[in-house]
């Protein structure tokens, strides 16, 4: 019987060597340009174990060659391609999209939310749900959806304008994640909710639950699918999942019983129902699809907000001209701001552009091939290679927006460079903020709108100020997201010189 144990100890050794170690000479043994690995954790030892923020591993590996079109790396015991070049990217992005139409997603994970959702799917069930999904985000559904955020502006504005002194000092992200959850649950649930007056109501407990689990296991899931799935291990917890799903069930069977139509991504659900030729999503389908807008928007879009404030508190000549813009829109429009009102902020949107740029929501696009590509030399003298299936592809985004070749002093927060060249960045493959090609960011239009909306509301009311906490410049935390150390703090104030028709138009 002992024989038989050390027998099998030294299989499942073997097994478990091969498994952890079999891709580690891949770039080797094809002759590729690579960075050095360390075994398991690949090249992301000082990133795992927290020596260095995400923002610096991006930019470190990002200027392992800065003049080759790509390298590879190891995220952990997954070789991976780092695309550089831009023509390459774009060429992948864009011009050869069918040999790179997938992300991994989660689609190996237990948990519905997360395999079953937009962002998770592939091929022709990817193709399907976007179709469905894309009238959502017109312009006559953006139309109608400004006006229930500007309501969740009002109350945001109007709430933050009216505190006394002592409470104008706070971490702008949980304010701006409680605008973002409101606009979130009645533009994509039906259900109205002020989380500034209520901050303990569920709808936002949980999403900001669900939005902060552990980078660990985050890592974990990602490197070892197959073993999460055979563990069970999910991202979020099961009476979060229920709680979404419920939600779902509950608005559906209202809207059925009352003859409710609302303009949001639940109603075009539940519109293709028995149409033919339509494939109907069940409700944990559904469920994953109005989860991931949430999901999405809760986090990325109150981060992009968070920046934003940040750099307008820091920059006051920058904070002058916005808000002259602001009076001069609300003087023209005679205090009532429309969707073409909101549109017609190019200072404004100027500063949103330059902070997706400086801080893009995500740091990294990913690809995978899922048919032999042949991609170039990735230095002169080099040769060409042939990617086979299944071979992951990342795209650095944050450092390209940081890289002195495509951008004048790209350390410094300048608007101005989104103002005169504002056609030179349009499905431009160093400026991508929201992806690009197929796959780029469905919401893209909505969480601009929504930025753009929570902005004009707070400037017109408020003063942005550094407080004694707030940091500068920036200095990121050491772990999987770009977020800085201690939070973002800031003194908001009521202005002084606000226009005197908000008195008598947006006070209500």
């Amino acid at each position: 019987m002992e024989y038989w144990s050390i027998f099998l100890s030294i299989v499942i050794g073997v097994l478990s060597i091969f498994y952890l170690f079999r891709n580690f000479n891949f770039f080797k043994r094809n002759g590729l340009i690579h960075i050095p690995p360390v075994p398991i954790l690949g090249t992301m030892t000082s990133l795992v174990f927290r020596r260095v923020s995400f923002a610096d591993f991006a930019l470190k590996i990002y200027d392992f060659i800065p003049d080759a079109k790509y390298y590879g790396f190891y995220a952990t015991t997954n070789p991976v391609f780092l695309i550089r070049d831009p023509d390459l990217i774009k060429s992948i992005l864009v011009k050869n999209f069918d040999s790179f139409p997938d992300r991994r997603g989660f689609s190996d994970l237990n948990d519905p939310l997360f395999a079953k959702n937009l962002f998770s799917l592939h091929g022709e069930k990817w193709r399907n749900v976007r179709a469905l999904l894309s009238p959502s985000f017109t312009s006559s559904k953006m139309k109608m959806m400004f006006t229930l955020m500007s309501e969740c502006a009002k109350d945001f504005g109007k709430f933050l304008s009216t505190l006394s002194e002592d409470k104008c000092e706070m971490n702008t992200k949980d304010a701006f994640s409680k605008y973002t959850n409101d606009v979130i649950a009645t533009c994509a649930f039906g259900i109205k909710i002020n989380s500034m007056k209520d901050p303990t109501n569920k709808f936002y407990v949980y999403g900001k639950e669900a939005t902060n689990f552990r980078a660990f296991k985050f890592l974990l899931l990602r490197t070892f699918p197959t073993l999460g799935k055979i563990l069970k291990i999910k991202l979020i917890n099961d009476y979060i999942s229920n709680f979404f799903k419920d939600i779902v069930e509950t608005t559906i069977a209202t809207r059925d019983a009352e003859h409710i139509t609302r303009p949001d991504m639940l109603q075009l659900m539940m519109d293709i129902r028995g149409k033919e030729g339509c494939r109907e999503l069940d409700i944990d389908e559904m469920t994953a699809q109005a989860f991931v807008f949430f999901f999405g928007g809760f986090d990325t879009s109150s981060t992009t907000m968070s920046f934003a404030a940040h750099e307008i508190a820091a920059n006051p000549e920058v904070q002058t001209k916005l808000q002259q813009e602001v009076d001069k829109v609300l003087e023209k429009s005679n205090g009532e701001v429309s969707y073409e009102s909101i549109n017609q902020f190019e200072y404004l949107e100027a500063v949103i552009s330059e902070t997706l740029r400086l801080y893009p929501p995500i740091m990294f696009l990913e690809r995978t091939c899922n048919k032999s590509y042949d991609l170039p030399p990735a230095l002169p003298g080099e040769k060409s290679f042939v990617v086979k299936k299944d071979t992951i592809f990342w795209i650095p985004v944050y450092a390209i927006h940081r890289d002195k070749k495509y951008y004048d002093n790209p350390e410094k927060f300048c608007p101005e460079r989104f103002l005169n060249n504002k056609m030179h960045y349009i499905n431009c493959s160093h400026y991508m903020p929201f992806g690009l090609g197929p796959r780029m960011c469905i919401a893209n239009r909505f969480a601009m709108l929504e930025v753009k909306v929570l902005l004009f509301h707070l400037l017109a009311r408020c003063e942005l100020k550094p407080s004694a906490k707030t940091a500068s410049p920036i200095k990121f935390s050491r772990n999987l997201t770009a977020l800085p150390e201690n939070g973002f703090w800031l003194n908001i104030q009521r202005r002084k010189n606000m226009h005197p028709l908000l008195t008598s138009v947006i006070n209500g």
